[in-house]
């Protein structure tokens, strides 16, 4: 069967890759049509038996809307009953246990990266529940290099390591916190052409040859808004100035006591026409927001499901125009290329989560500028350095990542698995006992 005549020459060499190799994980920044690939994937894999997409709940109605524009036939269901008669089903994580793994033949996980935001017994289910499934996919946008769990997670659901043999043989384990490990120098490019086994990791075109076009992406206006905070709310009577938001709690002092400041520029925001989403962290923050912007919608955690992914799909189709939620809700999978307007009501540690919330704009099809606003305490400047600090770190590690397996990838994405040659060339004498056991 062909490939469809709509896919890209970059998502094209892919999905034959991703075809051939029949367990794997594509690793494609947003906007370069990981849905698109992941469609195609599923009408081939859908020969040998029934296929499962497992989606976050904001994603999974995109899927559908997508499979329609290009004549799939693409169901979302929450259990077997009601999605028995589909070749192609949608599903969340959150509904994962109500389908039976031995009836589907191949799974996709959809922005797989967020297993790492599940507990240890969530991310080992779907990795057991799916170990014999004969084909599988993972797609996420480019990971962190340097984040092994992330890596280990794909590694371990698509079959070919554990991430415990990973890191045994790849990392070395720095001090006594558990969680730092780093690359061993002389296994750095055996590193990069095993993850180039078992993945295609790409962020733009141009990293497998072709022209970026339309993927070159229009300007990114970052803006930042300091609001003040009154000195005897937080400052001390020895205080000339008021102390840095070092520690949590500081930081939440500083939130609470810039609330109505922060609130108050987001909707001189608001009130400029056309769509802009604003981004919270905490409840009080989305609270005060859609109270101060009558025509706001805020999409909560507690919110049912059926709520989420109606209003959701009604800020695509433009039925309003102001959305207040979080990036832990919304950041990850939505399409929003009508939106090019966004303001986070707070500064924010996770480098990830604010990229991600970003790049629902940013991304492939976005024909304006796209301006995003952060607004932030006088004292929160620890929060910001320390964004920083990932920001840099996460550009200079995806650069050495590309430039280390680019060269890997286009040369056709070899599917067959290497192993490390191990080449005996120094003698040993065994001693006379060990020679006297083995007769």
């Amino acid at each position: 069967m062909p490939l469809a005549s709509h896919l890209y020459d970059h998502q094209r060499d892919i999905v034959s890759w991703a075809l051939r190799r029949g367990r794997c994980a594509i690793f494609a920044d947003t906007g370069l049509g990981k849905t698109a690939m992941g469609l195609e994937w599923a009408r081939h894999a859908a020969q040998h038996g029934r296929v499962l997409i497992v989606a976050p709940l904001a994603v999974s109605q995109q899927w559908c809307r997508e499979a329609d524009q290009f004549g799939m036939n693409v169901k979302y269901a929450r259990s077997d009953e009601n999605g028995s008669q589909c070749p192609i089903v949608v599903t969340n994580y959150e509904m994962l246990d109500r389908f039976d793994e031995a009836d589907i033949a191949a799974v996709i996980l959809d922005e797989s990266s967020i297993l790492k935001s599940y507990t240890g017994s969530t991310r080992n289910q779907i990795i057991e529940r799916f170990a014999a499934t004969p084909f599988k996919l993972a797609l996420t946008a480019t990971p962190a290099p340097n984040d092994h769990t992330e890596l280990g997670n794909h590694a371990e659901f698509v079959g070919v390591k554990s991430r415990v043999e990973m890191l045994a043989e790849y990392f070395v384990h720095d001090g006594g916190d558990t969680s730092s490990w780093r690359l061993k120098g002389h296994a750095r490019k055996k590193f990069w052409q095993w993850v180039c086994e078992w993945s295609a990791v790409i962020s733009k075109p141009s990293d497998l040859g072709y022209e970026d076009g339309d993927y070159d992406l229009p300007e990114l206006q970052m803006a930042e808004t300091v609001v003040p905070i009154d000195h005897a709310a937080l400052a001390g009577p020895n205080d000339l100035f008021v102390p840095e938001a070092r520690t949590l709690s500081d930081q939440r002092k500083s939130r609470k006591a810039t609330l109505t400041s922060r609130v108050n520029v987001a909707c001189e925001l608001a009130q400029h026409p056309g769509p802009i989403v604003i981004w919270c962290e905490y409840n009080a923050e989305g609270d005060a927001l859609e109270a101060a912007i009558p025509h706001a919608v805020q999409i909560k955690g507690s919110d049912s499901p059926d709520y989420k992914q109606q209003m959701l799909m009604d800020f695509v189709d433009r039925k309003y125009d102001v959305l207040i939620t979080k990036p832990s809700i919304a950041g990850f999978g939505m399409n929003w290329q009508h939106c090019n307007r966004m303001c986070f009501v707070g500064a924010s540690h996770s480098y990830e989560q604010t990229y991600q919330a970003i790049r629902r704009c940013w991304r492939y099809g976005q024909k304006q500028s796209v301006s995003v606003t952060v607004v932030r305490a006088e004292n929160e400047y620890t929060i910001v350095d320390n964004y920083k600090r990932k920001e840099a770190a996460h550009a200079e590690l995806v650069r050495e990542m590309v430039q280390n397996i680019s060269a890997m990838q286009s040369s056709g994405f070899a599917a067959a698995r290497q192993w490390n040659d191990y080449s005996a060339d120094q003698s040993f004498d065994l001693p006379q006992w060990m020679r006297e056991v083995s007769k």
